[in-house]
């Protein structure tokens, strides 16, 4: 239960957090999932349609100038991965579907070393995600993005540790694969996310 604000009313503060939704981990992308490019799309129109429900709109990014080990020529796809997300590149840049959606807050995270959570990015002025979201006084948290296994998983699991509400709008987002989905499913839920589809929220 929200406490109530000063007026009475509930004092929930909801964000939404668009993770990593990129080409380069759409289809045609250096690491693309295959769905990605429809989750792109399905964010746009949510966005679009329920701005009203949000305090806040975060966009992370992967944005890789030098990640070191993060990147190989023979990847393991576990610790190590093809090169992706290169700054300056238009595949780092958010998904054309997106240009429309107006954020109110951009981080761009793995600049120099491998960075999976949101929580790990900055915004221009250098202000963390945690530090973004208590200043908008942020009380709860819908994650959506790409993938669903990695960033996804690592970006909710850090909200709940810092005590904010955190639901998965499963829907917007897509795993790598259907056992690594299954299996971050499990452990958000575990940890005390809300695994929910966006047609069924109020």
């Amino acid at each position: 239960m929200t406490d109530p604000a000063p007026d009475g009313t509930s004092g929930e503060r909801r964000a939404l957090l668009v993770v990593d939704v990129q080409p380069t981990f759409c289809e045609g992308g250096a690491l693309g999932v295959d769905g990605g490019a429809a989750v792109a799309l399905g964010v746009a129109d949510y966005a679009a349609a329920h701005r009203d429900r949000y305090a806040l709109v975060v966009t992370t990014q992967d944005w890789h100038i030098d990640p070191g080990d993060h990147f190989s020529e023979t990847p393991d796809y576990v610790d190590t991965w093809p090169p992706h997300g290169v700054a300056g590149t238009a595949e780092a840049e958010l998904h054309p579907a997106l240009s429309e959606l107006g954020p109110d807050a951009s981080v761009r995270k793995g600049q120099y070393a491998a960075a999976y959570s949101g929580f790990e990015g900055v915004d221009g002025e250098g202000r963390g995600l945690a530090q973004i979201l208590r200043d908008a006084q942020v009380t709860d948290v819908d994650v959506v993005g790409i993938a669903e296994s990695h960033c996804v998983r690592s970006t909710a699991l850090d909200a709940l540790a810092l005590g904010l509400r955190t639901r998965v709008l499963v829907d917007l987002t897509v795993p790598v694969t259907p056992d690594q989905g299954a299996a971050a499913r499990e452990e958000m839920r575990a940890a005390g996310a809300q695994l929910v589809s966006s047609t069924d929220l109020d």
